[in-house]
C-alpha cells in the first residue's frame, strides 16, 4: 500500500526534492528506498503534527460519509461543490 501510494505520489507530484518524515515502520523505509525518495526517521516532532491532520482528515470524512450514507453521489457532490463555494466566498 505503501509503495502503491509512493509511486502515485511521484506520477503526481514534484517530490524529487522533499525529505518524508517517516516513523520505524520497516516497510515505509523500503518503500522510498525502493521509490528513490530521501526519508529522515523522526520519532517525535513534526512527524506529529502531520499526523494529527491526517487524523482530523480521517474523522472529517468519516463523519460526512455517515452523515450522507444514504444519499446519491450526485447528491452529496452537488452538497460539496455549494459547501467549497461558500468557503472560497469567506477566504
Amino acid at each position: 500500500m505503501s509503495s502503491m501510494f509512493l509511486s502515485e505520489l511521484r506520477e503526481k507530484h514534484q517530490v524529487d526534492d522533499a525529505i518524508f518524515l517517516v516513523d520505524g515502520a520497516p516497510w515505509l523505509h523500503a518503500a522510498c528506498h525502493r521509490h528513490g525518495l530521501r526519508f529522515q526517521h523522526v520519532t517525535h516532532g513534526n512527524r506529529n503534527a502531520v499526523e494529527r491532520v491526517f487524523r482530523e482528515v480521517k474523522r472529517r470524512t468519516n463523519q460526512f460519509s455517515n452523515t450522507f450514507s444514504h444519499a446519491e453521489p450526485s447528491t452529496a457532490e452537488n452538497w460539496l461543490q455549494a459547501f467549497a463555494f461558500a468557503w472560497n466566498q469567506l477566504i
